[in-house]
């Protein structure tokens, strides 16, 4: 259950690994929304750093962006392989591949919703005591937007909030709830908060980013 948690917050966090010309920037003073948010583009070598806090520890990932096509980015998370589809969505991490786990979808407004139901496979885990699967069914609201402070500055950010409840094959299962804010300014999810029914909560935040020129 653990290792489900963790890819929570790595997808989260990976989607942070937004940046590119193709986004819309709102004021940074956050007082007037952007009407929508167009799928961002990404470059080789842009870096991000997403600080994540649970039992009172502190860890960071590192994603660091090797290829970009039109088929999705592939790069490295702590130095461990990494790939996304082109929405910026895991399809395969550390700990999971995953068919269609939608925590972004462009363009992104105020209002929009979406149902996905998506298939894991766990290539570590704990409760299998080795590789496991299982189906994921999740929804998303963009509920509004608003000004979020996070270390890497202050932004308008659009919140989206988050439902998933998953089963594996060995009839283990859970619910998760989170809310994260998505930022046109820094091209980024620049903080999310996830709680869970068995674990303390974990809350993330952007703490740093170099974007290529």
């Amino acid at each position: 259950m653990m290792r489900k948690i963790i890819t929570f917050v790595l997808s989260i966090a990976l989607a942070a690994c937004a940046s590119g010309p193709q986004e819309s920037a709102p004021a940074a003073s956050g007082a007037a929304p952007a009407a929508k948010a167009e799928r961002p583009g990404v470059k080789v070598g842009d870096r991000w750093v997403s600080s994540c806090t649970q039992y009172a520890r502190t860890s960071d990932l590192v994603v660091v962006v090797t290829s970009v096509d039109q088929s999705g980015i592939n790069g490295t998370v702590n130095g461990q392989p990494l790939e996304l589809t082109p929405e910026l969505n895991t399809v395969v991490s550390p700990q999971y591949t995953n068919s269609d786990r939608r925590s972004l979808s462009f363009p992104l407004e105020v209002g929009k919703e979406w149902s996905v139901t998506s298939h894991f496979v766990a290539h570590e885990s704990i409760v299998a005591g080795g590789t496991d699967e299982g189906t994921e069914k999740l929804s998303v609201t963009v509920v509004g937007y608003e000004r979020v402070r996070v270390r890497a500055g202050a932004f308008g950010a659009f919140k989206l909030k988050w439902k998933s409840s998953w089963q594996d094959i060995h009839g283990y299962s859970g619910i998760t709830d989170s809310t994260y804010w998505y930022a046109p300014a820094a091209r980024a999810i620049v903080k999310s908060e996830l709680v869970h029914h068995w674990e303390p909560d974990i809350n993330c935040e952007l703490a740093e980013f170099q974007l290529q020129p």
